[in-house]
């Protein structure tokens, strides 16, 4: 596999399954409050569906089909940049660079995903 002098993937899919596999082991070390319970859920299914959708869109049937699934790639990488930002201000995290670290990559998967709407 090839990556970046950054070790990130260059391959996209694979990119969006270590970014979903990052959020479930930052969420393991939350305490589990119900409003952390519920965040986490959230956060859970949208980091999740940038990859999947990623991978439809790859799938995609026609043009319009692939620009469809890539901007719901795209709404969900900003939905998780939320669910982060608001775990993250509402405890006191024993892990604060982790949870930089990853807004920080939500918010570039969502500028490679404008880029790819803005090309297609």
């Amino acid at each position: 596999m090839s990556e970046s002098s950054n070790n990130k993937p260059y391959d996209l899919e694979e990119r969006t399954l270590l970014f979903a596999k990052d959020i479930r082991i930052f969420i393991k070390n939350l305490k589990m409050t119900i409003a952390n319970v519920e965040d986490s859920k959230q956060l859970v299914r949208s980091s999740g569906s940038i990859g999947a959708n990623y991978i439809e869109a790859n799938e995609a049937l026609s043009k319009k089909d692939f620009k469809f699934r890539v901007k719901i790639s795209r709404k969900e990488a900003k939905e998780s940049v939320y669910w982060l930002r608001l775990i993250a201000e509402t405890n006191d995290l024993p892990n604060e660079k982790q949870a930089k670290d990853l807004i920080q990559e939500a918010t570039e998967l969502k500028k490679i995903f404008s880029a790819i709407i803005d090309k297609s």
